[in-house]
């Protein structure tokens, strides 16, 4: 466990429970809280960030870091899926899916005690969002804002031609050496195999230097592959359609489409949701759907001033 003080205080000397995921926390300036400290201070509220495939806790940080300062009384959770990040090493048993996915991140906040108030997940993440509120009325608060990033409920629609596809990635990465001398070089391998600079150069970043005393320096990965080719087909074969068209009262869904996306959106897609929009207003619950202009699947990289825009929402309405 990673703690994250906004105000940049000594971090406190937090013990770190048995693991069940990597994390941080991300805390506000007026966050008087942890999960082993005084039980009686009350839970302040709570934002559960999630990394898609091949990503990790790490793409949310600068993010989180800016959430924070807006909205000082909120702290934001930003975990390491299972087979991903400081998370891999921690074996977890399979089948690795979007199900077990959440389920870990259920594990997680109920060992911290917490109840979240806002779930966002990106791609892949997105889904494990949504799978949390299929799978649990608790650790999960009410009214709880959930927002699936550039992500839909049911078949994935990769991008066309010239656009980078998760499952060639995986792919390919999984032919390349389990230890290589530079970062460079993996590169530019993706580069001549016809990825693009931006996820080459985002790729690598899981990259680790290995340790070996008197050698020369050399970088491992830091995830499990195999896992997540299996939680890939998962993401891809998932249908979470029923959580959406019969959202929980209470729950409010929100949808963001970037403008620019890797991965189609099919018209039948955007209908459905919208039916859901009206049909969740006669239940109780929410659904919404928003766009995000100026901005690829890589929504908190490409357009991070829009994307902070429109979430911050959820943290001026639950307070």
């Amino acid at each position: 466990m990673a703690l994250v003080d906004e105000r940049r205080a000594p971090s406190r000397d937090v013990a770190k429970p048995p693991g069940v995921l990597a994390y941080d926390l991300v805390q506000g300036a007026l966050v008087r809280w942890s999960s082993t400290v005084d039980k009686s201070l009350p839970d302040p509220p709570t934002a559960v960030l999630l990394h898609g495939i091949l990503g990790c806790r790490k793409n949310w940080g600068s993010f989180a870091r800016r959430l924070a300062k807006a909205f000082p009384t909120w702290q934001f959770l930003l975990v390491d899926l299972r087979c991903h990040g400081d998370s891999a090493s921690m074996k977890k048993r399979g089948p690795h899916t979007v199900s077990s996915t959440a389920l870990d991140v259920l594990k997680l906040v109920a060992q911290l005690r917490l109840t979240p108030r806002v779930l966002i997940g990106h791609s892949f993440g997105g889904k494990v969002a949504l799978s949390m509120v299929e799978q649990a009325a608790k650790p999960l608060a009410r009214p709880v804002r959930v927002w699936v990033l550039d992500a839909t409920p049911g078949k994935v629609r990769p991008g066309g031609n010239k656009e980078d596809h998760p499952a060639e990635l995986i792919s390919f990465l999984s032919t390349l050496p389990k230890e290589v001398s530079s970062k460079r070089d993996v590169v530019e391998a993706l580069i001549r195999e016809g990825f693009s600079m931006d996820v080459a150069q985002w790729v690598v970043t899981n990259l680790r230097p290995t340790e070996s005393p008197g050698s020369p320096t050399s970088f491992s990965w830091a995830f499990d592959l195999e896992g997540i080719a299996e939680m890939y087909q998962s993401y891809e074969e998932n249908n979470l359609w029923e959580i959406v068209e019969d959202v929980p009262g209470g729950v409010h869904v929100n949808f963001l489409k970037a403008e620019r996306s890797l991965h189609r959106w099919a018209l039948e897609d955007i209908q459905r949701i919208r039916a859901a929009e009206e049909l969740a207003a006669d239940e109780g619950g929410a659904v919404e759907m928003h766009v995000l202009e100026d901005a690829g699947h890589w929504v908190h990289a490409d357009n991070p001033d829009g994307l902070f825009k429109i979430l911050s929402s959820s943290f001026q309405m639950l307070k």
